[in-house]
């Protein structure tokens, strides 16, 4: 497919598409850092649903407009916890509010979200981090950055010298997910370094993408949660997969990205 998208008024580029999504992220990010700062106080789960939702609107006032403009024969997702395989052509894969439930507890690790998919391959994506100013870009074929700066995975090549990561899939999953997500966690408390557990997901993925990390999986997941850092890990050198090893795609039932030299065996550890 051509890497050319019209707009209502000239052709652009992926490279030029991806420079204007980072304006609209960073747009969006700014609209969300002024709500951010106080506990939001809820009694109830309807209480804090409207929460959210706020949060995902003031955002999305933002991003819709403008990335529909700049690509608007492009479909568009906007639940984060929606999973599963887009049908065919070009989406706009967004998370508004990456986190949110942090930032609604005045913690730090939230970030905005927008992924170009063509035929359920992320092409492009950038994330940003209002918080600290960085954005997190990767457009297919010409590597993974921070800020301009070129992003590499982890060299490691031993999971028990690693840090490894993995995050909850969503609110109410399955019982049968999260008992193979505690499972997971026990076995990588056994083999590897340090664990960490906390959301978002896409949070750690740009840690494994830059090396901090050494690798990060979890069960069942969105593809908002999933594909921005997908792009990110494969473009910085990374290994993707399902915990199986497997070929992963948006319909896959696990998710597993890590630096090369450590794969096999974190596939080998998530297995048992």
């Amino acid at each position: 497919m051509s890497g050319i998208l019209r707009t209502t008024d000239v052709a652009v580029s992926d490279v030029d598409l991806l420079d204007r999504t980072v304006i609209a992220v960073r747009e969006a990010g700014a609209a969300l850092r002024e709500r951010f700062g106080e506990v939001v106080r809820y009694q109830t789960r309807e209480e804090l649903m409207r929460a959210l939702a706020d949060n995902d609107d003031t955002a999305l006032d933002i991003l819709r407009p403008r990335l529909t403009r700049l690509n608007p024969d492009a479909g568009w997702v906007e639940d984060e916890l929606d999973s599963g395989a887009l049908p065919p052509g070009e989406w706009w894969v967004v998370d508004p509010a990456e986190g949110n439930v942090n930032h609604l507890h005045a913690l730090p690790e939230w970030a905005v979200t927008a992924t170009l998919v063509r035929d359920n391959q992320p092409v492009l994506t950038a994330v940003h981090l209002p918080l600290t100013g960085e954005t997190y870009t990767a457009l297919t074929g010409t590597g993974a950055y921070l800020d301009g700066r070129p992003l590499h995975v982890s060299q490691t090549a031993d999971l028990g010298l690693s840090l490894v990561a993995t995050s909850q899939a969503r609110p109410d999953e399955d019982e049968k997910v999260v008992r193979r997500v505690g499972s997971s966690i026990t076995a990588m408390l056994f083999d590897a370094l340090v664990v960490r557990t906390s959301v978002p997901a896409t949070l750690h993925l740009l840690n494994v993408a830059a090396g901090r990390i050494d690798a990060f999986w979890q069960f069942a997941g969105a593809r908002a949660d999933l594909l921005p850092g997908a792009l990110l890990v494969t473009e910085a050198g990374g290994q993707i997969s399902d915990a199986e090893g497997r070929p992963w795609t948006p319909k896959s039932e696990s998710f597993l990205a890590a630096a090369p030299g450590i794969h096999a065996e974190a596939v080998t550890t998530l297995s048992r």
